[in-house]
């Protein structure tokens, strides 16, 4: 008995020391930004009733900790400045350093907003390699999901500097956006990077934007059911399946056909770049692999090198001289791997790449870097290599998925990352009250399958943020979808052109701007190299919308039309110094329909400040289009400051 009286005094004073210590959330460490010309609330933790004292540039403040062990205090407005430290004092004494007051922008969507500066580091290797700027800093949020509620800290991060090295990491748009806005101003710059590949606009909508969205605030409370969401992850999949045995020929036979003392029999020969349904394999889904001796030269011998395969449908294993030097687990990232030293030899070293694809077309795509480079010597890896199939998998059967009774709805699948308010919760919620000048934010590519009633998802996000973060107007800048996979010659539908309308139509939301990007895509990567223009737009619309500087920040927006006998007449807002053709052709991608809304391809002109547009096939114009495609060919109307008119649908009333 007096053991256990003994260990729980223990336990209970172990208990009492953890909860005294004063607590900051993680956003507030070493290095960070907070937003200059307002309150600054300081938040955190400690036991109930302790003083907590804050110590910052020569002044002291202090309050007590709540009854349940949370505290606030609200420093006054600064001006920008910096660096300075911050003493917070309890039962323990904490010090932030190298505190920066500036501007604060959250930098949040999916994987183009993602895409980190390392990944892009040929097109922007003097970027980096000259990157010396202090004041401009990034903090990632770690990638986090709840579906049960708002959390109140992050599980890590750090603030970085745009300085050396350092600078890889930042999201590459955010810094390009940050660099012109610090290089008008020279005040430092913070940058709040949550974003995530893949992900739907729904996970980043905090549940007060859903108002009008029964349904999704029912999945909302039901996933705050614990016993509920583990039945529904789990699905009726028995989680005691015995793994099935490997059947890839290429790796149980009595040696892997990556290795380098294989011998390869009965091969075929096949093109590398290009997909194997378009070179004599018919509708194959499964593994295949590629295997070529490479004749490199004696300067490359021991050296470090890196191999560019440019995209590979779906994944990829590259093996140089029976060693793995890479892998890639699904088909958007761009293959850029490292080759360590001593693995390379003069003349022949032998390349294998081991490819797995599970629907459409699989292979190497077209139109992308195929080399191994080291600082000195470039070898080309295009051309012939040979082939063989490891593995043909079955074709995928869907009964599963359908309904066994028309009167039983199918069980929801939950995956955490894609549910509604998910990275809301997780990701920006731990400091909803932590003062910022913006948001910016790029994503819509995982809602294309929804592009109609992405308009009013919209509306959800940013007045959700408005209502969680107490800022009715604070300023919100979004880039449109750029153009993306293969060009349509014929009018035609395309979700993509159907997204880019409904965030189009978004702009009637108060205080927020939208980039027009359809110059800027490429039409074999969803995640196209150019982050250098997207963020330069943003920042454009950003001097405008947060920093109240005259100019024009955006391209053409369609505006009204009238009807003159056949000929619809469309005019424009900001058309700046007057609208162009910016490659000096006539205008191109404006299509016509009647009635029955079966478009052709129409002429166009600009007249004055207008578009003139007209079809000698259509006498009764109803609808007119411009760029409504994935891709379209050759969209060329701008204004004179050298910025695309977005995309758009009109129906003539």
């Amino acid at each position: 008995m007096n053991r256990i009286f003994t260990l729980a005094i223990v336990i209970l004073i172990s208990i009492s020391t953890c909860f005294a210590d004063v607590k900051l959330p993680k956003l507030i460490s070493d290095g960070v930004v907070l937003q200059r010309d307002t309150k600054i609330p300081v938040w955190g933790w400690a036991s109930p009733g302790e003083k907590v004292t804050i110590s910052f540039q020569g002044k002291k403040y202090s309050t007590k900790a709540s009854a349940e062990g949370t505290w606030t205090l609200t420093l006054p407005k600064m001006k920008a400045g910096g660096p300075f430290t911050m003493t917070i004092t309890g039962n323990n004494t904490l010090e932030v350093k190298d505190i920066l007051i500036g501007d604060v922008w959250l930098c949040t969507g999916q994987s183009n907003m993602v895409h980190e500066l390392d990944i892009h580091d040929v097109t922007y290797a003097d970027e980096i390699k000259n990157a010396n700027n202090p004041k401009i800093r990034h903090f990632k949020i770690p990638t986090r999901t709840s579906i049960s509620g708002p959390q109140d800290d992050l599980e890590g991060g750090e603030w970085l500097k745009a300085v050396g090295e350092e600078i890889r990491p930042f999201s590459a748009v955010a810094y390009f956006f940050a660099k012109k806005i610090y290089e008008k101003y020279r005040i430092p710059i913070g940058l709040i990077n949550a974003s995530v590949g893949g992900t739907p606009i729904e996970a980043w909508t905090p549940k007060e934007g859903f108002k009008n969205f029964p349904d999704i605030l029912k999945i909302i409370e039901e996933n705050k059911d614990t016993a509920f969401v583990n039945s529904q992850m789990g699905n009726g999949a028995s989680n005691n399946r015995t793994p099935s045995k490997p059947t890839d020929k290429g790796l149980i036979g009595e040696l892997p056909w990556y290795d380098v003392n294989f011998t390869p029999k009965n091969w075929r020969t096949i093109n590398i770049p290009g997909y194997w349904e378009d070179q004599g394999i018919k509708d194959l889904n499964g593994v295949v692999w590629y295997r070529r001796e490479i004749e490199l030269p004696k300067s490359m011998e021991g050296k470090e090198a890196r191999v560019f395969l440019g995209r590979i449908v779906d994944a990829d294993e590259l093996y140089i001289n029976g060693v793995k030097v890479g892998e890639k687990t699904y088909q958007y990232p761009q293959r850029r791997y490292k080759v360590p030293a001593d693995l390379l030899k003069a003349g022949k070293n032998t390349f294998v790449v081991r490819v797995t694809n599970n629907s459409g077309k699989g292979g190497f795509v077209p139109d992308k870097p195929y080399y191994i480079f080291t600082d000195k010597d470039t070898v080309d890896l295009k051309g012939y290599w040979e082939y063989k199939v490891g593995d043909v998998f079955p074709p995928m059967d869907f009964s599963a998925f359908r309904r066994n009774n028309t009167d039983t709805p199918r069980p929801r699948r939950i995956n955490p990352q894609n549910e509604p308010s998910s990275l809301y919760n997780a990701m920006i919620a731990p400091y909803k009250q932590f003062p910022m000048k913006g948001i910016l934010w790029y994503q819509g590519e995982s809602n294309t399958g929804q592009s109609k009633v992405y308009e009013s998802y919209m509306y959800s996000l940013i007045n959700g943020w408005r209502e969680v973060f107490n800022r009715p107007d604070i300023p919100v800048i979004y880039a449109q979808l750029p153009n993306f996979m293969d060009v349509s010659y014929v009018p035609s539908e395309s979700n993509w052109a159907e997204l880019r309308f409904s965030q189009l139509k978004a702009l009637s939301i108060p205080n927020t701007a939208m980039t027009v990007n359809i110059d800027l895509g490429e039409w074999n990567d969803i995640h196209p190299d150019n982050k250098k223009d997207v963020g330069e737009r943003m920042a454009l619309a950003g001097l405008k919308l947060a920093y109240g500087v005259e100019l024009v920040y955006s391209g053409p927006i369609v505006k009204d039309s009238q009807v003159d006998d056949n000929k619809v007449i469309i005019s424009f807002n900001h058309i700046g110094s007057g609208l162009t053709s910016y490659d000096g052709e006539a205008l191109s991608e404006f299509a016509m329909a009647g009635e029955d809304k079966k478009f052709v391809w129409a002429n166009a002109k600009i007249k004055g400040d207008k578009v003139v547009v007209w079809s000698d096939a259509i006498t009764e114009p109803k609808y007119v289009r411009y760029a409504w495609a994935d891709n379209p060919d050759n969209p060329n109307l701008y204004n004179i400051e050298g910025l695309p008119a977005s995309p758009f649908e009109i129906e003539i009333k």
